[in-house]
């Protein structure tokens, strides 16, 4: 089997319903040296038929995307993370518009796995990743997508990490905006059940008070009994902001140490 042989194998791939492969595939399939997959691929990528989002990992270009250069990263993240054996779940602002709270769109697709890994940027999309010691302890749920499925975390789930990783996804105003559309499709038992799985306390406390400061009230009860059985610490709504002189709040024994509004 030839060059030509590793294209036509590719080209056929959609119609088996897939979309990727890695170079260890087609060195198994085709009795050809290292050297000739290299270059088999490289006439792939320079005639836009495939990209490669990682060292060794390969996505066809399916025609209605040439123009972009590349599927978009919900087609093959799936598939990218099995590819590198990392846990994983779409999250933080990418989960939470799935979940309907589309107010701020996120530029990149946000994923949280097990491992620290760097951003990717694959022609108009980036990736970016979150590393978080317990992803596998995290209530997450399938979500269809053209070429099959990804994970992402619940609503609750991605409720707790907004407020964790809030530098991240455009601070304390965006997050409270963020839930005032996402609390909607919150369960308060699954509220309870994703704050139990290994969550810091601090962070259930500000979530709590930003789900009263949203006017989600049942959302934010079930939170305070929860940690009333844990007697958590008095903590600062912002850790890296100066707490003197700011108002406690004594229902989350939080320092209200920066007024927080929603975003228009």
């Amino acid at each position: 089997m030839n060059r030509g042989s590793i294209a036509r194998y590719v080209d056929e791939l959609p119609a088996n319903g897939r979309y990727t492969f890695n170079r260890a595939e087609l060195q198994q399939k085709f009795p050809v040296s290292d050297a000739a997959v290299k270059l088999a691929l490289q006439r792939l990528q320079k005639k836009g038929r495939v990209v490669s989002p990682r060292r060794g990992f390969y996505v066809v270009v399916p025609e209605e995307y040439k123009h972009t250069g590349s599927p978009p990263p919900v087609w093959f993240i799936d598939a990218l993370m099995k590819d590198w054996q990392s846990d994983y779940y779409v999250g933080l602002l990418s989960a939470a518009e799935i979940h309907g709270a589309a107010h701020q769109r996120p530029q990149e697709l946000q994923v949280v796995c097990d491992r620290a890994h760097r951003t990717i940027d694959i022609s108009r999309y980036r990736i970016r990743f979150f590393k978080k010691w317990n992803v596998s302890d995290v209530p997450v749920m399938d979500h269809k997508t053209p070429t099959g499925f990804m994970k992402i975390s619940t609503p609750e789930a991605t409720a707790l990490d907004l407020v964790r990783y809030y530098q991240d996804v455009g601070y304390y105003g965006n997050v409270v905006t963020v839930l005032s559309e996402l609390a909607n499709n919150m369960n308060a038992q699954r509220l309870l059940v994703a704050a139990k799985c290994g969550v810091e306390l601090a962070v259930v406390q500000r979530l709590g008070y930003f789900l009263d400061l949203v006017r989600k009230t049942k959302l934010a009860d079930f939170l305070h009994n929860f940690l009333s059985t844990k007697s958590p610490r008095v903590t600062s709504l912002r850790t890296d902001l100066d707490s003197k002189d700011s108002l406690m709040n004594r229902r989350w024994s939080l320092h209200i140490n920066e007024q927080v509004e929603a975003d228009e």
